[in-house]
């Protein structure tokens, strides 16, 4: 019979594939290098492949597409289930294989290369605002060791700093200065650096017919809207919003037993960054609900006087993500409360 299921255990150089015919059974065992992967899977009729998403898998998932094959990847923790024993290659392959036949399986959208270039724009800058902050925090624990306080904002350091450096009555000594100006040179290099990136960003935001309609939501705007777009590759694999916001962790983990629900804190699931994103955002829209009067303002400040500052801000990330599902889904305008 021949083989109708793959699964392909991702590595860097050595790949191990298992596969099953209809029936089920067992048909395909495979230990191939990196550069034999491609021309084998070339040789099989069209299947269905299931991989890890996990690091190069959205380049293959593309790569077996165009061979015609139906490629599924899948959250390695949704495969542990399906690992028989001890835990080996062989068998991750094999569990695999068994987890992408599920009906109830979910599954990771594959990337495009697009959405790839539009993240890893996100991915560096994001480690860039840190290695800033990071640095900030630096200069001013040097700087306090000599008596010297900035206060905690980035603006005041970039101003306070000069100044210090300037003072000659400080206790600040000639190494210390030096040392302070090269930091502060530092500083000015990761501005230019996040300011470059943030151009980039903005061109594909004027770019994007889809980013423009997310950020006419209150709480979206450049930052998340591009996100959005690069980290969902196809939004109808959600069956709709609500199913979307529990896929990025803004729904209460459970703990139920005995007919008893017992609901805890957000589960945090999914992309940590997008969920970032999406409650910074929300929490931008929170502390001003109270000084507007529109249907979605009052129901926010509503929120906040009941459930805390910290609640309502999840709640309105919850309900963003649940409203950007939409418009991605169905390639609507954002239309506002009356």
């Amino acid at each position: 019979m021949p083989v109708t299921t793959v699964g392909i255990d991702l590595a860097k150089h050595v790949f191990h594939l298992y596969g099953e015919d209809a029936q089920g059974k067992a048909v395909l065992h495979k230990r191939l290098s990196r550069a034999a992967l491609k021309p084998f899977l070339a040789t099989l009729p069209p299947c269905r492949v299931g991989m890890e998403a996990c690091g190069g898998a959205h380049y293959w998932a593309r790569e077996f597409r165009q061979l015609g094959h139906e490629v599924r990847l899948i959250n390695p923790k949704f495969v542990k289930p399906f690992v028989k024993s001890n835990k080996n290659d062989s068998r991750d392959a094999e569990a695999l294989c068994e987890a992408v036949t599920r009906p109830t399986m979910r599954f990771v959208p594959i990337k495009t290369v697009a959405q790839q270039d539009i993240q890893a724009l996100h991915r560096v800058r994001s480690r860039l605002v840190g290695q800033r902050t990071a640095l900030v925090n630096q200069i001013r624990g040097l700087l306090a060791e000599y008596g010297l306080i900035l206060p905690q904002q980035i603006s005041h350091v970039r101003r306070g700093l000069p100044t210090l450096l300037e003072e000659a009555d400080n206790g600040l000594t000639p190494w210390a200065r030096e040392l302070g100006r090269e930091l502060y040179a530092e500083l000015g290099q990761l501005d230019e650096r996040i300011e470059r990136l943030e151009g980039q960003l903005q061109r594909v935001f004027r770019q994007q017919a889809e980013c423009q309609r997310l950020a006419q939501v209150e709480g979206i705007g450049l930052l998340t809207a591009t996100a959005l777009v690069a980290a969902v590759g196809d939004p109808t694999v959600f069956r709709n919003g609500r199913e979307f916001a529990a896929g990025l962790g803004l729904v209460p983990r459970q703990h139920s037993s005995g007919g008893k629900t017992v609901l805890l804190g957000i589960s945090k699931r999914g992309d940590r960054y997008l969920r970032t994103l999406l409650i910074h955002g929300a929490r931008a829209v929170v502390c001003r609900a109270d000084t507007k009067s529109d249907p979605r303002s009052r129901w926010v400040a509503a929120v906040k006087r009941r459930r805390g500052l910290l609640k309502a801000c999840v709640a309105l990330a919850n309900k963003n993500a649940r409203i950007a599902w939409a418009l991605m889904a169905h390639a609507e305008p954002y239309r506002k409360a009356a």
